[in-house]
């Protein structure tokens, strides 16, 4: 656990009662601060309490007491209106922060040259995240991995000079995090997403670019018209690089063929490793990661007087790649099921379609974001059959009509059925039998972790078919 100890002696208002709340109550408890725990539901507060925490109604007492609300990423800051505790402690004059603003300033504190990446962007930043700890870890070092992806922060071990905190950081996050300081900032890419808790596309990039704006470097992907402005102003201010899946690069970290290479600014090229056979890094996006991931060690190490002369090629070639995301989980003879349920919008789901371009048996719906799946119609060629589950189904039928062969399955297991038995019968050399729904998950599942794990269960269940990794 990393103790607050900036807040010593303090009196801290936390709000929000999940994995991060708990975690940040502890922390502060552990650093000496005294705190007042509260959540609007039952379940939150029933886990503080399991915990020690000391829960307050923050709804009646006085803010004036307090020096600082940590507020959970999940409650909205601004958009689409102030949460009520955010309310009040504006106009107490108390300062809001997140659980990641309490590890910056014990880092600051006491450990401020500790190695910390944080990576953001719309899409793809859980599989960097995972792969850059992965690579390090290849490497020997210490490595602690969290945020928004596995552990809160605060549960990690503390800031030190040979240890690498690599941490997954959401828009919500950032908002979170005034003094934010990463030795690298990594920031993927801008797609419309969340736009409900940032009122406009332009605010919603505004806060990923603090995250760059304030790193020792900055690692920025540029096949976005949001990115490249992004390293335009930063290299203005801060050592900054560039990395693309699409564009050679001179300098920067860009791909020639299916090899990862690394040029300075009189385009003499470093050819750094391939990709090519890595099926947990298929696809264009999967080349951005690995971009991404691999400039990133590098400039760190460099940056840390470190060698950064690593086998990129095993690191790579052994990254096991993500639960739920275009993760393989089995087959039955040449027919291939890939859970892909992290895909909540339409822009995930493009990845997995460009990924696998033919013979597609998709499952696709739940709560669906706006805009729905009409930006994939020019994907819809390599759909065999559309199998609808969740309340998208009428919406989602309609943009189907004509142009994909579909049935309204209606709930997950029967949709894993009916693929089952069409891709089984297909005569296409590797059908895949994809989820990649295109939605949130909440009209059915609790979260996409869960419809994930269903989906796999539901595959396990098949006669004859043989799980990934089963011997």
């Amino acid at each position: 656990m990393i103790r607050a100890t900036s807040f010593n002696g303090k009196t801290v208002a936390v709000f929000g009662l999940g994995s991060s709340g708990i975690a940040s109550a502890r922390s502060l408890l552990a650093g000496g601060a005294t705190v007042a725990a509260w959540d609007d539901g039952a379940a939150g507060r029933d886990a503080a309490t399991r915990e020690g925490i000391p829960l307050v109604d923050l709804s009646q007492t006085d803010w004036s007491q307090f020096s600082a609300l940590v507020l959970a990423p999940g409650v909205p800051l601004t958009h689409p209106e102030p949460h009520w505790t955010v309310r009040k402690a504006r106009a107490s004059g108390v300062e809001i922060i997140g659980d990641i603003e309490i590890f910056a300033r014990e880092r600051a504190a006491h450990a401020p040259n500790a190695p910390f990446i944080a990576i953001t962007g719309t899409n793809g930043k859980s599989t960097t995240t995972a792969l850059i700890a992965h690579i390090l870890r290849h490497a020997g070092r210490d490595v602690q991995l969290g945020g928004n992806i596995g552990r809160a922060i605060l549960t990690l071990e503390e800031p030190a000079s040979d240890r690498f905190h690599v941490i997954e950081m959401s828009s919500f996050q950032i908002d979170l995090t005034p003094t934010l300081t990463p030795t690298v900032g990594v920031m993927l890419n801008v797609t419309p997403d969340h736009l409900d808790r940032h009122g406009s596309i332009e605010n919603y990039a505004a806060v990923k670019e603090r995250l760059v704006e304030s790193a020792e470097i900055a690692a920025i992907g540029i096949d976005d018209d949001f990115g490249l402005a992004m390293l335009q102003r930063r290299v203005q201010t801060g050592p900054a690089i560039a990395f693309s899946a699409e564009k050679s690069l001179a300098p920067g970290y860009s791909l020639l063929d299916d090899t990862i290479i690394c040029s300075n600014r009189e385009a003499l090229a470093v050819k750094l490793t391939s990709l090519r056979g890595i099926a947990t890094l298929r696809g264009k996006h999967n080349a951005q990661n690995a971009l991404a991931a691999v400039g990133t060690v590098r400039e760190c190490l460099n940056w840390l007087g470190q060698s950064s002369d690593l086998d990129w090629l095993g690191a790579l070639s052994s990254f096991p790649g993500l639960p739920h995301r275009m993760e393989e989980i089995g087959r039955i003879e040449s027919v291939l099921f890939v859970n892909d349920s992290k895909a909540t919008n339409a822009d995930s789901t493009e990845k997995a379609l460009l990924s696998f371009p033919r013979d597609v048996f998709w499952i696709v719906g739940g709560k669906p974001k706006a805009g729905g799946i009409s930006a994939l119609e020019k994907y819809f060629g390599g759909i065999a059959k559309a199998y609808l589950i969740g309340e998208s189904s009428e919406d989602f039928a309609r943009t189907l009509e004509g142009k994909v062969a579909f049935e309204r399955s209606g709930t997950l297991d029967a949709a894993v059925s009916a693929a089952s038995r069409d891709a089984k019968a297909s005569a296409g050399a590797e059908p895949v039998i994809l989820l990649s729904p295109a939605c949130a998950s909440y009209d059915q599942f609790r979260n996409f972790e869960v419809r994930g794990d269903a989906f796999r269960k539901l595959v396990e269940a098949i006669p004859g078919v043989v799980m990934r990794g089963a011997s």
